[in-house]
């Protein structure tokens, strides 16, 4: 078999796993607050949000055209070779390794880490040392990655904060009494349904898109021809869908309780809020990362309800793995793509080998401590007394009103006893 041919089937057989990753990585970005809540049965939850990523893997191509023709300028690599192949093949090889292996240590830590961010890093990293910086067209990776990686989140958080403020300032009449807001929880079907969606109108395209990089690098696929092909499309949408039904218990685990104590209103806003900003940015071909407006919204619905603790210990580690998550993977990456250049086809076979023992080692550390769909959520929120109602409140307008005039009518019946005693007594 031709090298050029065994690389690109080694690549598309890894952006597969990667895109698999991607699926159980990200399951949590829909699903944790209707499971915490309640809303939704775990496996009814994830089955469920495999079927909307499958769909909504077929709705959009625009964030595939960003990761083909944008941040890799791949007509500079093209001409240049590795041994009797592009030089691009086993760069993209490298930085789907680096990927990977970021995406397989944030889930055992149970960090909503970013999938799409990992998969830049590495693609980055690979080509900064196989190739140079002149391949790396910056200016695409400031306004496609890094801009919406600061803007989204907290876009979202705050959209989730007003939301949240709005739904307990209109349900104001149910606090402290048990049960008030549990219509939320059917409008939570709803609102994580649309996120399963959404996220497949994202994240599955970043996966084609790297298949379609690879095959016109190698001559497979016209440079001219932006969109997947039908078979790419077809791949990536149950590869993604069936890595999220395999749910990704430990992030769902530290989205649903780990941040805050989710309430049925509040991850109604926070669905709400996540739907609405994944889908915009994907119309506009962005690729960010559905987990860190996922994390962003429920921290803006936890601040958002009186009453509510969000933990922000916790909150610090998920920051410090977004801020890790570029370099890491850029680092694993690079260590990869400078095993290709200095063994060439040798090289990869050891990157390989490396890769399957570093996802090996790090699956048999996850069945120490497995945590599945019994054991993800040890409890639900109970909607009931979602706010924190004092005992002692301070008195509203109307309250002093009476109690003013309470008094008036006291002082009214005690001068009027007054001074029926006085002529009792006269007499």
């Amino acid at each position: 078999m031709d090298s050029a041919v065994l690389i690109v089937l080694l690549i598309v057989g890894l952006a597969l796993f990667f895109d698999f990753t991607n699926g159980f990585h990200d399951t949590a970005n829909a699903m944790a607050t209707p499971i915490a809540t309640g809303a939704l049965k775990p496996k009814v939850a994830v089955l469920l949000a495999a079927g909307l990523n499958l769909v909504g893997a077929f709705l959009s191509t625009e964030v595939s055209k960003t990761i083909s023709h944008g941040i890799i300028r791949e007509d500079q690599l093209t001409a240049q070779t590795a041994g009797d192949v592009p030089l691009m093949l086993p760069i993209i090889f490298a930085g789907l390794i680096g990927a990977i292996t970021w995406n397989m240590l944030t889930w055992l830590l149970g960090l909503p880490s970013s999938s799409s961010h990992a998969l830049f890093g590495g693609l980055i990293g690979a080509t900064l040392v196989g190739a140079s910086a002149a391949a790396i067209d910056f200016g695409e990776v400031l306004s496609k990655v890094v801009l919406p990686a600061l803007i989204a989140p907290f876009t979202a958080g705050v959209i989730a904060f007003v939301a949240t403020k709005l739904a307990y300032a209109l349900t104001r009449r149910y606090d402290g009494k048990p049960d008030g807001r549990d219509g939320f929880r059917w409008g939570q079907i709803f609102t994580s349904s649309l996120v399963a969606l959404a996220h497949g109108t994202n994240d599955a395209q970043k996966t084609m898109g790297v298949i379609t990089l690879t095959l016109i690098v190698a001559g497979f696929q016209d440079v001219d021809q932006a969109d997947p092909q039908t078979w790419v499309i077809f791949a990536c949408a149950i590869t993604i869908a069936l890595g999220t039904y395999m749910g990704g218990w430990r992030i769902i685990r530290t989205l649903g309780k780990g941040l805050t104590d989710v309430k049925p209103a509040q991850g109604f806003s926070a669905e709400a809020s996540t739907a609405s900003t994944i889908l915009a940015s994907s119309a506009f071909g962005f690729a960010l990362s559905t987990t860190q407006v996922a994390s962003g919204s429920v921290i803006g619905s936890g601040l958002g309800r009186r009453g509510s603790t969000v933990r922000w210990r916790t909150v610090g580690r998920i920051a410090v793995g977004w801020l890790l998550t570029l370099p890491a993977a850029g680092a694993v990456g690079g260590l990869a793509s400078l095993m290709v250049v200095w063994l060439g086809g040798w090289g990869v076979a050891i990157d390989a080998v490396l890769a399957a023992i570093v996802i090996t080692t790090i699956f048999a550390l996850s069945r120490r401590d497995e945590v599945t769909a019994s054991n993800a959520m040890s409890e639900v929120a109970d909607s009931g007394h979602a706010v924190n109602v004092k005992r002692n409140p301070p008195p509203t307008r109307r309250s002093r009103v009476a109690a003013r005039n309470a008094r008036e009518l006291a002082e009214r019946e005690k001068s009027e006893r007054s001074e029926s005693d006085t002529k009792g007594t006269s007499k």
